[in-house]
């Protein structure tokens, strides 16, 4: 499968890496001279490359052309015609006016599955709004149920993009299941705020019914106690997740050493505990903040309830599960080699595909070679500036 992207930032970025792990040729188009803006986010990678394009972007092909240049736009509309997949999350309008937008695509090639993500979506208000993750994450009513009850805050990465690019991928894979039983392309649009509202939807349907919006209880959970993070004597913090009663007596006769809080109607329910929040962290703190960590995860070990150490990014780097699942692979980038997480999904007979972090424009001329450019074809784009 060939799919050619229109897109920057992170959120198609995040789904089109994807397809490509799984063995789709994927085509990025960028701006010539500039490309994906995302590239130029930070220069974390060997004060080269941001981290942000290392995370999204490899194993896909870089084609720098101007599209707004008539021998340029050709070239492009080449590429399309022979695409399986066209997708795009440009400024809204954009794609249209370039006839480049899902219903234009499909109308011109009836086979081809194409996508808009963006933040809004037609039709609404909101329509013409740039959107950008921090905003909707916003909009969506994720930030005000995020954080600590003095203070909100966004989620610690790109929630809203990630999510959309999870069901763009999704999307993409359906409609071509769907091409394969039936031979008809798809026009599909998704937007982000749909996405991260659905995300979200412990918290949109406990407002529904409740009328108030979810506590924000810091690493804490609005509706369930203990689930907290403890420091331990050696100053380590565990986050500790008692899911049900039954888990709790076990904590009470077990790390606790309080049996009595099984059977006492101020603790023995979920409900009751999260009404002594308060009273329920303490006895737990109290004696977790007595005990060496290696005596608290064996405790809770013993007892069978579910905990994990609150790690610095520091510590993940070195992870002892990641490092004993060999997780992680080296990808050549242009700052070079860069360490980085095998694909999520892996088929066991099928190694993914996995392949380098392009630099802006790399596969140009390889790919116009293809579409059948020869050398005074490809001279003339670069005279009239397309390439």
């Amino acid at each position: 499968m060939t799919v050619v992207s229109f897109e920057h930032a992170v959120a198609l970025p995040f789904a089109t890496r994807h397809l490509a792990e799984f063995g789709a040729r994927v085509i990025k188009v960028e701006r010539p001279g500039t490309g994906d803006f995302a590239r130029s986010y930070d220069e974390a990678v060997r004060g080269v490359l941001s981290a942000h394009f290392s995370w999204l972007n490899r194993s896909k092909e870089s084609f720098a052309v101007d599209i707004k240049v008539p021998s340029g736009r050709a070239a492009l509309e080449k590429l399309v015609a022979g695409a399986d997949v066209v997708a795009q999350n440009l400024a809204p309008g954009a794609a249209a006016r370039l006839g480049l937008d899902a219903e234009s695509l499909v109308a011109r090639y009836p086979r081809l599955v194409a996508v808009d993500l963006s933040g809004y979506g037609l039709g609404g208000p909101y329509t013409g709004r740039r959107a950008y993750d921090m905003l909707i994450q916003a909009e969506s009513g994720l930030v005000s149920v995020t954080g600590t009850p003095e203070h909100m805050a966004k989620a610690g990465f790109a929630a809203a993009d990630v999510a959309s690019g999870t069901y763009a991928a999704q999307a993409i894979l359906a409609a071509l299941l769907r091409r394969e039983r039936t031979g008809e392309g798809a026009a599909l649009s998704l937007t982000m705020l749909d996405a991260i509202t659905e995300w979200n939807g412990y918290a949109v349907q406990f407002a529904e019914h409740t009328g108030r919006a979810p506590a924000r209880a810091g690493v804490g959970h609005p509706s369930i106690a203990p689930y907290e993070a403890f420091t331990t004597g050696d100053g380590d913090s565990v986050l500790i997740g008692v899911q049900n009663d039954r888990e709790w007596a076990r904590l009470a006769r077990g790390l606790l050493g309080r049996p009595e809080l099984a059977e006492d109607p101020e603790f023995a329910t979920n409900r009751a505990r999260v009404r002594n929040r308060g009273r329920t962290d303490a006895i737990v703190a109290d004696v977790v903040g007595r005990l060496p960590t290696t005596e608290v995860t064996a405790g809770l070990d013993a007892a069978g309830i579910a905990y994990g150490r609150v790690n610095e990014m520091a510590d993940v780097l070195v992870h002892p599960q990641l490092a004993a699942r060999e997780r992680w692979i080296e990808v050549d980038s242009p700052a070079g080699p860069v360490r980085q997480l095998r694909p999520v999904v892996e088929f066991p007979d099928t190694p993914p595909r996995i392949e380098p972090v392009p630099a802006l424009g790399e596969h140009t001329e390889k790919i116009l070679t293809e579409l059948g450019h020869d050398a005074a074809a490809l001279a003339q784009l670069r005279a009239d500036g397309a390439i």
